[in-house]
């Protein structure tokens, strides 16, 4: 299998936001941000398929190793194949993958967090980066006002993630959702595996969805007018989460129940619509 063909059937998922923000980048572009995506679903996996720390922990190092085969020109695996003529193309630092694999390691070493406080390096790590490499692909003119954008577009995306799979992560032993908030609504873990959600679980949600809308505030705020149509890949993505969140809000926060989704449809066409109302903005 062909390096890009291995990184479109990993990252480009049917049906998946991904794939809708994905709409009229370059080919160039796009092979690039797969690859980046593939990366870090490729690397997600770990904490997930292995139970056993030791083993999660050598497949880590052995992704560590492969970066810096990468950046020595010498890469094994085919995420690293499609990534290696990317790196000099779109200025990826190596810094920024490695920041990655240190957010899995936190997957392994930590199962719980105290605060929100210690979640934002685990949001940083998990979400800010990889939307701060999309930036850079995608390019920008601010160099202060834009990477905030992504940064913090990066984490409400990963925030967002974590409150739609709050039961899936409770299932593996994983709390994402801060203890003290937790604590504060009257939701015990065991909570989170009930298949009904109570008022104070319901409660807990909305206080995290308001979190979310904050941080799209915020994203939205940074993001430099020049530099909207570009960053149109990840404000598509923003989109269709902010989108999604209403709806379940709407529904009164059934996320231990069911999974509530936009059906595809829709968010082709709100992104087709993003994408053409962002453009006519770019030409006035």
């Amino acid at each position: 299998m062909l390096a890009d063909d291995y990184c479109h059937n990993l990252a480009v998922r049917q049906g998946s936001d991904f794939r809708y923000s994905l709409l009229k980048l370059s080919l160039t572009q796009r092979r690039a941000l797969v690859a980046v995506r593939a990366f870090y679903l490729e690397t997600m996996r770990i904490p997930e398929e292995c139970r056993d720390p030791g083993i999660a922990q050598a497949k880590l190092d052995w992704w560590r190793a492969e970066l810096s085969r990468l950046y020595e020109g010498a890469p094994q695996h085919p995420i690293t194949h499609a990534l290696q003529p990317q790196l000099t193309a779109f200025n990826l630092p190596e810094e920024y993958f490695r920041e990655i694999l240190d957010g899995i390691a936190m997957d392994i070493d930590y199962d719980a967090y105290p605060s929100f406080t210690e979640l934002t390096l685990y949001l940083h790590r998990h979400g800010s980066v990889p939307a701060l490499l999309a930036a850079e692909i995608t390019g920008y003119q601010d160099r202060r006002a834009t990477p905030r954008f992504a940064h913090e577009a990066g984490a409400l995306l990963r925030l967002f993630e974590l409150l739609y799979e709050v039961r899936h992560h409770t299932q593996h032993g994983r709390f994402y959702l801060p203890e003290d908030e937790m604590q504060h609504f009257g939701v015990r873990p065991n909570d989170l595996l009930a298949a009904q959600t109570t008022n104070r679980v319901r409660q807990l949600f909305a206080f995290q969805a308001e979190r979310i809308r904050d941080y799209h505030r915020r994203a939205l705020g940074a993001l430099s007018e020049a530099d909207r149509y570009a960053q149109c890949h990840l404000l598509i993505r923003l989109e269709l989460v902010m989108a999604l969140l209403e709806e379940i809000a709407g529904e009164g926060y059934p996320l231990l129940e069911q999974q509530t989704r936009l059906v595809p449809l829709r968010k082709l066409w709100m992104a087709w619509r993003l994408r053409r109302r962002e453009r006519r903005r770019y030409r006035q």
